[in-house]
């Protein structure tokens, strides 16, 4: 029969994480306003808990890119890549707060010989270990394990926040896109008309109707036009390349945008009085408050280390000179050797390496503070820029359509001989200009409404 002392060895067991050395968590004071301002004044709309993105970008063309982008981006991936790694780590980690047990059958012959007489031996042994096993009085490996857990989470929120933003780059480029297609069609329909012009001075010229002056100041416009639309042609492949970047593949073409941005509307209205409290959601907040987590345990594993360390190696089985008899009664077999150590003189290691913790936990604070004054100042532009879009796109509006009118009452005079080119020129020169304006505000009120999504962690309340 087997004697072993389980009992203690299971007492001894229970021990383990009785005293936690760790300083209790508290959340950093929030550094930033309770409100932003200006508040917004619009109306609150269609509001949830968590505004998905699906939701949030309602272009189906948009919508299937974006889902292709969360599954060809390679920076989604190398983050879902970490995450995975982190918590593998976090298993190894917790496996440490269990015993190690093994099993082992060996056998050992040996032959010896003494005054010409040669004899030899057999043992045979059986037995089921308890590896060194560390008690976790202090807490030591709880906090380890601990530590592991609030890095992969931290990452966890890393990855969250690296899908908002790709999310948010693949509509602000595919948005660029169909704003750069819109000032292309401009700048073609400039061409021709311009075109047109200078081809009504030559005939002009040539029967002596216009002088040559005329004719230059009409040639000037179409060369300008035509460098125009070679820009803009430029710029929409480079458009195009920075869409596949995002996307890591080839875009199909029924998923790239038309030629205006007036029939896209992508968010739903921006809520009234939105608190600063909503930041504390975001992933990259969340993120540094793990990391600030983990710093605070470390320190708790680095305040057990000035404590005796116990550990437990123990052996129970059966041994025998001969294999028959490995089992039978009378060939049980046990050791049982636990270990203190206590640290005595380490030359300030340890007061040291408690120390770096305390530095490292306040250096944490005040990355977790920087990182909520950094959203908090995101979310204010992003609402300061909101708060005049209204009333610049409606001032712009009315400058473009004042333009027109210009244009076509003095193109109608150059054409009646009122009037010399001169003016007509100046006023199609005015009317583009307020056109290419138009289109760059109406970008920079789709991509604010993105801009907002990002900035706000993916909802509102």
């Amino acid at each position: 029969m087997i004697k072993f002392h389980w009992p203690l060895l299971a007492a001894l067991v229970l021990l383990s994480g009785c005293v936690n050395l760790a300083p209790q968590y508290q959340r950093p004071e929030a550094p930033v306003a309770g409100q932003w301002l200006p508040s917004t004044s619009v109306a609150s709309g269609d509001s949830a808990a968590d505004i998905h993105w699906q939701q949030f970008f309602t272009d189906s063309r948009l919508a299937r890119l974006q889902t292709l982008a969360l599954t060809n981006n390679r920076d989604l991936r190398l983050a879902s890549l970490n995450i995975e790694k982190a918590q593998a780590q976090y298993r190894i980690q917790r496996a440490a707060a269990f015993p190690t047990i093994d099993a082992g059958v060996s056998g050992t012959h040996s032959r010896t010989s003494s005054s010409g007489t040669a004899s030899t031996s057999h043992e045979y042994s059986a037995q089921l270990g308890l590896s060194s096993y560390e008690l976790d009085v202090f807490g030591r490996v709880q906090n380890l394990q601990d530590e592991a857990l609030e890095d992969y989470l931290a990452l966890t929120e890393t990855r969250r926040s690296t899908q908002i933003s790709l999310v948010a780059e693949v509509a602000t480029a595919w948005l660029t896109l169909a704003a750069d297609n819109e000032r292309l069609q401009l700048a073609q329909e400039t061409l021709r008309s311009q075109q047109a012009t200078y081809e009504l001075n030559q005939r002009s010229h040539a029967l002596g109707g216009s002088s040559g002056l005329a004719l230059a100041q009409a040639q000037t416009t179409v060369e300008s036009a035509r460098g125009d639309v070679a820009v803009y042609a430029s710029q929409i492949l480079q458009d195009h390349n920075a869409l596949r970047l995002l996307v890591g593949s080839d875009i199909p073409d029924e998923l790239l945008p038309g030629a205006s941005l007036q029939s896209v509307a992508l968010l739903v209205q921006v809520p009234d009085e939105l608190p600063s409290s909503l930041l504390q959601r975001r992933p990259d907040v969340l993120a540094a408050e793990h990391t600030l987590k983990s710093a605070n345990i470390d320190i708790g594993a680095a305040r057990a280390a000035f404590f005796p360390s116990i550990s437990l190696t123990a052996n129970a089985g059966s041994a025998s000179s001969a294999l028959s008899g490995l089992f039978k009664s009378g060939s049980g077999a046990w050791t049982f050797a636990p270990s203190v150590s206590l640290p005595i003189f380490d030359a300030g290691s340890n007061r040291a390496t408690l120390d770096a913790a305390k530095v490292e936990r306040e250096i944490q604070v005040q990355t977790y503070q920087q990182t909520l004054q950094t959203a908090f100042k995101e979310v204010a532009d992003a609402l300061a820029v909101r708060s005049t879009l209204d009333q610049r796109l409606t001032a712009q509006q009315a400058l473009t359509d004042a333009s027109r009118k210009s244009f076509e009452l003095a193109d109608a005079l150059y054409r009646g001989g009122s009037q010399s080119y001169l003016e007509a020129l100046d006023a199609q020169r005015s009317l583009y200009s307020a056109q290419q304006d138009l289109i760059t505000l109406r970008l920079a009120e789709q991509s604010n409404r993105v801009t907002l999504y990002k900035v706000m962690g993916g909802g509102w309340n």
